[in-house]
């Protein structure tokens, strides 16, 4: 079988492709041609791509203790993340961030769904239940995959029939009243392949490690997926795919602590894909119809707020806003073998999204408040971009050259929006140029070299152009339509050394981020404020490594019925200086805010196979390092912080999670958990943490209780069968 119909026979809808073992991470080779899809949009050799990519498989997944993408994700040291709240995720991956609120358009890390957008940036309203593998492309992307591809791209692909083939069905328990389940069955029955996934979750308001109950931190979650494929013929294949996913009834106690505020968040979406090749195998096409509908349902009430003299003010017994973002889209790319090495691909993107939101608000008692426009102006964007990536690969494809540019156009409509004074609607039209250039050099079969430079956008939403609204606190922001997209340009050099029992791949970068969308404030006293681009640039320099080894095999011992891996991923930011900060005169420090100076994500696992109880211990530990960031909280000045606008340095954190299982017959597996083994009590990004005393917080702004933290031991225990 020729290496293209290889490469075509692993190709899923939406870029879907094998996990590196199908018998599981611990009996697998450590390989450097692991195939991934994310940074090229199509099935290549992880050798050949002149850029980082890391890849979270299977396996690694059903051995996580994660709740969430946001969970796994963090505890693999993919970037910075912080749970605001149990349904609500920020992140910030080579100096690109995420809005607070995972609003999709306002993201500069580009989270994609079996290769096309996700319709949102919050990954904590996503499960991990029916998800085969995730891949994360370090820094921009966009020659492939277009706007907000700043800082990265997190690409998740879900199970189909073929790569989670059998029935399974698994139940856990847990502290904090944890209940969750969930069930899928896949298979092959002739040309078609099939694939169905329930999963349903619980829990109570969890405990800190201060011993402190953090109330208002409950949640529910639901979700269906279904997966359908048709091999028309060996060249031709089709591809459905159909789900919902959502955390219900979340609480929303944020940096303000509050216990009245309360979330839906609900992401579901449809895809249909068709690739097809030529007998000979020098054309292919793929293309992708698909359609997001991501909701969100805020239920707050901020009975006490901050007003514009700092002190303060009676709030608000109700403050609903709703955002429904609905988009349709399509991708065309046909590719082309000119001659012996070359893979030349062109692509035709088009979407179509509209974004419509409402707003509610009713006073405490004796504070009477007027109807105000909701968080996010109504907008429609529609954008259509060109592209061609051509690829050559020389010396026996030792050597592979590629260079690639996307031209796109698009335009945002300001749309009516609910009880907004005085606006005035329109479309303004917005177009980017992206690139990408790069190399690979397989020098040897267990080392190759790579060398590349790109660029990313992300374009001004309507809210950014002509935004008039009044903030959850009560003041105003205005909107700026002379306002330039934001851009990024990345170059990076990097190597992967592998011997076929242990893998080790280091990256060094520098991502520069300019244009940045920010508010200003108009005054000291004021709580009115413009969208403005920053003058200053981010630059983030760093090291990243990620690696894995088979133990027994390095350490040259059979491993007869012994199992041990161990891998290590990791990355330092040596120089990360936000050169805007300098025109801001409260800025205390030119660090880039909500960026981990370093991580470091260890873990092992070992055990027995072969054996009438197979059994296997794993141990994970993660450090994240120092973060800077300008709270949004409300603490004591001057006790706690000489002034509001002050930057905190908060300190680094270390954390140990812990597995174990035991099969008990064939295809039965009892297993317990632990997160947070030590009970720390930290928290990534909020200062005034729980149990600290005396308080940082200034508790007449809270709506509940000062102080809150991420969750502290939680232990698990559940029972899996496959059939």
């Amino acid at each position: 079988m020729s290496r293209r119909l290889r490469l075509l026979a692993l190709t899923l809808a939406g870029g879907c492709v094998l996990p590196a073992s199908a018998s599981g991470q611990d009996s697998a080779a450590v390989r450097l041609d692991e195939l991934v899809v994310t940074a090229t949009g199509r099935p290549e050799p992880r050798s050949e791509i002149a850029g980082t990519v890391q890849v979270i498989d299977r396996t690694m997944i059903e051995n996580s203790t994660a709740k969430s993408v946001t969970d796994l994700l963090a505890e693999n040291a993919v970037g910075f993340f912080s749970e605001w709240t149990p349904g609500q995720t920020s992140i910030n991956i080579r100096g690109g961030a995420t809005d607070g609120q995972g609003k999709d358009f306002r993201s500069q890390v580009l989270v994609l769904m079996n290769g096309r957008r996700a319709g949102t940036a919050n990954l904590s309203k996503l499960s991990i239940a029916d998800v085969e593998r995730i891949e994360i492309v370090r820094g921009p992307s966009s020659v492939i995959y277009g706007s907000q591809n700043i800082g990265g791209v997190i690409n998740i692909i879900l199970k189909t029939g073929r790569t989670a083939p059998g029935t399974l069905v698994e139940g856990i328990g847990g502290v904090w009243g944890l209940a969750q389940g969930r069930a899928q069955t896949g298979g092959v029955v002739g040309p078609f392949d099939y694939y169905l996934g329930l999963s349903g979750a619980k829990r109570d308001d969890y405990v800190a490690g201060s011993g402190d109950r953090m109330a208002n931190t409950q949640w529910n979650r639901m979700g269906i997926t279904g997966a359908l494929g048709f091999q028309i013929d060996p060249n031709q294949r089709l591809d459905f795919s159909l789900r919902t996913d959502g955390i219900y009834g979340v609480g929303f106690r944020g940096s303000g602590g509050n216990l009245y505020s309360r979330d839906d968040r609900i992401n579901g979406s449809f895809d249909a894909s068709y690739t097809g090749r030529t007998d000979d195998g020098r054309a292919s096409l793929f293309a992708q119809f698909y359609s997001v509908a991501d909701e969100d349902r805020f239920k707050w009430a901020s009975p006490v707020q901050r007003g514009g003299t700092g002190l303060p003010v009676p709030g608000t017994r109700a403050d609903f806003n709703t955002r429904d973002l609905d988009i349709l889209g399509t991708r065309f790319q046909p590719r082309f073998s000119l001659f012996a090495g070359n893979d030349l691909l062109l692509g035709w993107d088009w979407e179509t999204s509209r974004l419509r939101s409402d707003r509610f608000r009713a006073g405490v008692p004796g504070n009477p408040l007027a109807q105000v426009s909701p968080q996010d102006n109504n907008q429609t964007d529609q954008f259509h971009a060109l592209y061609v990536e051509d690829t050559q690969r020389l010396f026996d494809d030792r050597v592979t050259l590629r260079a690639g540019i996307r031209q796109t156009y698009g335009t945002t409509s300001f749309d009516p929006t609910p009880f907004l004074a005085g606006q005035i609607t329109g479309s303004r039209p917005y177009e980017a140029t992206t690139y990408s250039v790069g190399a690979t050099y397989r020098a040897t079969d267990w080392a190759a070299f790579r060398i590349g430079a790109s660029s990313g956008f992300r374009a001004p939403t309507a809210t950014e152009i002509a935004a008039d609204f009044n903030t959850l606190g009560g003041g105003r922001i205005f909107g700026n339509a002379n306002i330039r997209p934001e851009t990024s340009e990345q170059i990076e050099i990097g190597t992967t050394l592998t011997n076929g029992v242990s893998r080790l791949d280091v990256a060094l970068f520098q991502n520069i981020i300019s244009d940045r969308i920010i508010t200003r404030s108009r005054g000291p006293n004021s709580n009115t404020s413009d969208y403005v681009n920053n003058p200053g640039d981010v630059v983030i320099r760093g090291i990243e490594v990620q690696s894995e080894t088979d133990m027994l095999r390095t350490l040259s011992w059979e491993p007869g019925v012994w199992h041990w891996r161990a891998y290590a991923n990791g990355n330092y930011n040596f120089d990360m200086k936000d050169e805007g900060a300098v025109s801001v005169a409260t800025a205390n420090t030119r660090r880039v805010e909500r960026v981990y100076q370093y991580q470091l994500a260890l873990g092992t696992r070992f055990g027995q196979a072969g054996i009438p109880y197979p059994w296997t211990i794993q141990v994970q530990g993660v450090l994240n390092g120092p973060v800077w960031y300008n709270t949004e909280e409300n603490l004591l000045v001057p006790a706690a912080e000489p002034y509001r606008e002050y930057i905190w340095r908060k300190d680094p954190f270390f954390l140990v999670n812990i597995r174990g299982e035991i099969d008990l017959m064939p295809g039965v597996r009892l297993f317990a958990q632990v997160r947070n083994l030590f009970d720390v009590n930290y928290h990534p990004l909020f200062i005034a943490i729980a149990g600290q005393q005396p308080t940082l917080a200034d508790l007449r702004f809270y709506n509940g209780g000062g102080g809150t933290s991420a969750p502290g031991r939680d232990v698990q225990i559940g029972l899996q069968a496959r059939f």
